[in-house]
């Protein structure tokens, strides 16, 4: 009996969901944590360090050839826990060493080439195993789930992955004292490097939990029969703009992530130049929106299991709009400089990034058609990730250039925001156009079409 057809109920949900608690714990501390401390604790450049933080977008493409291969054949009796575990392994091991090599230059104060060898290859390994064992989790609970049952699966990892990065913050706060400039460290040497350690023996024991008993072996032949083997890579994909519904898919998945996201780095200074507030409050912005981002979260997982209007599509459309409303907020609040604005925006972000969120990655596991998640999982993710990387780095670009023009920071702000509001205008009508009922339809009757071309391939060969 295969883990699709036993389900997976909210108990095992929630246990499973363990995974994303600890990766959001990881995310905080590699691209937080030992940010901060390399660049304001430390002194050194930033690009040097955002370059190697940003490996993770360009080896995300690893997460197509993990998930074929996973989709194609067992590897040691395992179809997707082999890459989990071999990717979750790589973090673990790249956290530790991180911890040591920083733990040196804040005690000797002294870096070399060596240093920085050993550093690029712990946040290599970081990246490497994010990129393998991301797409093949999502595989996974594809495969542990029922159709019905994937929207809410999906929704819960999401969530918990939400709660990581608070209960990451809230830790790592707490393990290492805030410290100011270079000069006198709040913390030494020992304290970085027990706080790295503790860190990636959380991350390892709530792997283990989240994954232990999810999937079983089997042997090769078994799975070989699952499979669809003879599909090529190019084939699996020649289906993304083939089919209509995919194809608009996929435009809206770029779209919505790079415009959601293109406030990202933006989203503080614009409260700092336009209504000077203080750091102290705009550092509370990301709590204010991930605080309610997961309780809309709650909310609308809470409504889709009592509603079934509540489907993947609606939810996605009902995300985005409210992500329109957002910016159209933004934009408002910074060409009319009403700062009363900005609150409502926030409030207006974590609920849309929410029910967006769960919507979005319902749809992800609705277009990976049977016998290639994998690949299929793993292609969406990439667009993912490398969308919002593209729409982080644009928001920051389009407001140098607007401010280069108009030498007006409400002005500049202002404009960024009402591209991001038509960008995500342009998004809705992309979700509007898919037809998960007819893409669903369409691949039952081409199974079926194989199945049959198959049965008399073989009844011909045995006459």
């Amino acid at each position: 009996m295969s883990e699709k057809v036993k389900g997976l109920g909210v108990g095992r949900n929630l246990k499973i969901s363990l995974f994303h608690l600890a990766s959001g714990m990881a995310d905080v501390l590699s691209t937080g944590v030992w940010n901060r401390i390399m660049i304001s604790d430390l002194g050194f450049e930033a690009g040097p360090v955002g370059l190697l933080l940003s490996l993770r977008y360009f080896l995300t493409p690893l997460g197509i050839w993990a998930g074929r291969i996973s989709d194609k054949r067992t590897v040691l009796g395992f179809r997707r826990l082999f890459w989990i575990w071999l990717g979750r392994l790589l973090m673990v091991l790249s956290t530790v060493v991180l911890g040591f090599v920083t733990a040196q230059l804040v005690e000797n104060d002294v870096h070399t080439v060596q240093t920085w060898l050993i550093i690029g290859a712990a946040l290599v390994a970081f990246s490497l195993g994010n990129a393998i064992s991301g797409s093949t989790f999502l595989a996974l609970i594809y495969d542990r789930s029922t159709e019905e049952q994937r929207g809410r699966a999906v929704g819960i990892v999401w969530t918990m992955l939400l709660v990581g990065f608070t209960v990451g913050g809230i830790f790592f706060g707490v393990a290492l004292p805030s410290a100011e400039g270079t000069a006198d460290l709040s913390f030494t040497a020992s304290d970085l490097l027990r706080m790295f350690l503790i860190g990636a023996a959380i991350f390892a024991v709530l792997w283990f939990i989240s994954l232990w008993g999810e999937e079983r072996r089997r042997s090769y032949t078994e799975f070989e029969d699952e499979a669809h083997a003879s599909r090529s890579v190019r084939d699996d994909l020649k289906l993304v703009w083939r089919d209509r519904s995919m194809r608009f898919f996929l435009i809206y998945l770029v779209a919505s992530m790079f415009f959601a996201f293109s406030q990202d780095i933006i989203l503080e200074p614009f409260a700092a130049d336009v209504f000077d507030m203080p750091a102290q409050v705009t550092n509370r912005f990301a709590a204010y929106w991930g605080g309610t981002a997961i309780l809309g979260s709650v909310l609308f997982l809470w409504l889709s299991r009592r509603y079934r209007w509540f489907n993947t599509k609606r939810m996605s459309v009902i995300g985005t709009f409210i992500l329109f409303v957002t910016f159209i907020l933004l934009a408002i609040s910074g060409l009319a400089q009403i700062r009363q604005l900005v609150t409502p925006a926030l409030i207006a972000l974590g609920l849309g990034l929410g029910m967006w969120n769960i919507g979005t990655l319902g749809l992800m596991m609705d277009f990976s058609p049977t016998g290639g998640a994998g690949t299929f999982l793993g292609f969406w993710t990439m667009c993912v990730t490398l969308a919002r990387g593209a729409g982080v780095g644009s928001g920051g670009w389009s407001r140098d250039l607007w401010l280069q023009i108009t030498q007006q920071p409400h002005m500049a702000y202002g404009i960024v925001f009402v591209i991001g509001a038509v960008g995500l205008a342009f998004s809705l009508w992309a979700v509007s156009q898919i037809n998960v009922t007819l893409f669903k339809r369409t691949q039952t009757e081409d199974a079926l079409s194989q199945s049959e071309e198959t049965a008399a391939i073989l009844a011909g060969a045995m006459d």
